[in-house]
C-alpha cells in the first residue's frame, strides 16, 4: 500500500486586467482580486508561499506560488 506522506502544489496565476474597464480602474481591480485570493487562502488556513510575484507591462500580475494540497503535510516544499 501507499501513502503520501508530503504534497504540494507549484501554480503560475495570471491575474489578467478586464478589457471592458479603464485601464486605471482594471489595474486597481486586479491589485484587489491578488489581494482577495491570498486572504482567501489564510481564511482557509492553506500554508502558501509566494515564490516571485511580477507587474506585466500591461499592469496585470504574475504570480508564482507554492501551496498546501487538500490537507496534506507539505513537508519541506515550503521551507
Amino acid at each position: 500500500m501507499k501513502r503520501v506522506k508530503a504534497a504540494c502544489l507549484e501554480q503560475t496565476i495570471h491575474f489578467q486586467l478586464k478589457e471592458e474597464l479603464p485601464k486605471e480602474v482594471a489595474v486597481r481591480d486586479v491589485h484587489s482580486e491578488l489581494e482577495a485570493y491570498k486572504a482567501q487562502l489564510e481564511h482557509k488556513h492553506t500554508k502558501f508561499k509566494v515564490v516571485a510575484q511580477s507587474t506585466l507591462e500591461d499592469g496585470s500580475i504574475l504570480l508564482k506560488i507554492k501551496k498546501q494540497y487538500n490537507s496534506y503535510d507539505c513537508g519541506d516544499y515550503l521551507a
